[in-house]
């Protein structure tokens, strides 16, 4: 990138200017990788100051059978298959109570989409599971699993959000979106939920007083320019209904073990290579920096690894995710390494270890707790990047 260019996006940002298509794509064709995280972590202190948020959750998977086989999927299975599994609602409850420690606040509900299960099955588990939890957090189904669930039970989404909500949903998930241009998606997804119906949910989710997440799955066969459309599409849906609260990359990710079954079943890593840790970083930069109108970048670090999450935090990302115990979704892809779980202290760690001051909150991000930061006393104490 030529001198004026980079003095051009620089004004561009510090006046608050909105940055266009193909500013974004400029900013990933930059080999400047410290200018890049310097501008995005400008803007991410604006927002945030020296703040990173956590909150204390647990992940639950009712199903893994899906009628879906996506390209880059390693959780799904068909009905039959070994390790195929699908949980009775106390079955579920059970599991979620015995996750309850530690203060938890939010429970991520993320499914495969079920052949058969009847549509009451979803409404009623949410039902069971805040009896039995009242004080923890829904966030529950993405947008894929919306569209299934008109499928069948023959209600419009509208009417099925209008249930879920009055059984205890607080937030839907932001899975589903992948990369949201035809020309990558029809070669990763197998299911029938693309732009038009994702943005429909979410819109509507957030007309009934929902606040969502959004995600993208990076670092396959995608390139730049469609994350930069990705973003794009978001930040006008966000224009319109104001509803995004945290966009979060997810990094693609490789089988690198067999399964318990010899299976394989990620069909895109043969022509793939996962993307690098300075891909990761200029990923949430430029997303930092287009994504102008969402209050929260996240950094799911079971997806990117510790210290790449730690590193995030200097690129745009204000957000480490959860105390996580078990994410099958990543850990039936990979033997990658991130651990199978972080508690608080943990997180309130790594995050004091990367410099800056941990936050936990709830759902709605809505504060719980602040904790103090970095120890001032210690003789190299760490700071954020300075701005």
């Amino acid at each position: 990138m030529d001198a004026g260019l980079k003095r051009e996006l620089e004004q561009k940002v510090r006046a608050g200017e909105r940055l266009t298509r193909e500013d974004g794509i400029a900013l990933y064709e930059s080999d400047d990788l410290a200018w890049l995280g310097g501008l995005a972590h400008e803007v991410r202190t604006r927002k945030n100051g020296d703040v990173v948020h956590f909150n204390v959750n647990r992940h639950l998977n009712m199903t893994n059978v899906c009628t879906a086989s996506c390209a880059y999927c390693s959780f799904q299975r068909k009905p039959g298959e070994k390790d195929a599994y699908t949980m009775r609602i106390e079955e579920a409850v059970k599991l979620a109570k015995a996750m309850e420690g530690e203060n938890l606040t939010e429970l991520h509900i993320v499914n495969g989409l079920h052949p058969s299960l009847p549509w009451r099955y979803y409404p009623r588990s949410l039902s069971a599971l805040k009896e039995a939890l009242p004080q923890v957090s829904l966030k529950a189904f993405t947008a894929t699993e919306i569209h299934h669930f008109e499928t069948i039970s023959k209600l419009s989404a509208s009417e099925i959000l209008d249930e879920l909500i009055e059984a205890g949903l607080e937030s839907l998930t932001g899975g589903g979106a992948e990369i949201f241009d035809w020309e990558v998606r029809q070669h990763i997804v197998d299911h029938r939920t693309h732009w038009e119906d994702w943005s429909r949910i979410h819109r509507l989710a957030h007309e009934k007083g929902l606040k969502t997440p959004a995600t993208m799955l990076y670092g396959h066969i995608e390139e730049p320019r469609h994350r930069v459309d990705h973003v794009l599409r978001l930040r006008e849906l966000q224009d319109e209904t104001g509803g995004f609260q945290v966009f979060i990359p997810l990094r693609y990710q490789h089988d690198f073990v067999d399964m318990k079954d010899g299976k394989i079943r990620n069909k895109l890593q043969a022509r793939t290579t996962m993307a690098t840790g300075a891909e990761a970083l200029k990923t949430f930069a430029v997303s930092r920096l287009l994504f102008d109108n969402v209050p929260h970048v996240k950094v799911f670090w079971v997806m990117h690894g510790v210290q790449t999450a730690q590193l995030a935090l200097q690129h745009g990302a204000d957000d480490m995710d959860g105390s996580v115990v078990e994410y099958k979704i990543t850990h039936d892809a990979d033997n990658y390494g991130t651990p199978n779980k972080l508690g608080r202290e943990d997180l309130l760690d790594l995050i004091r270890d990367a410099g800056f001051r941990p936050v936990e909150r709830n759902t709605r991000y809505e504060i719980i707790r602040e904790y103090p930061g970095p120890d001032a006393e210690r003789r190299e104490s760490p700071q954020p990047m300075r701005v």
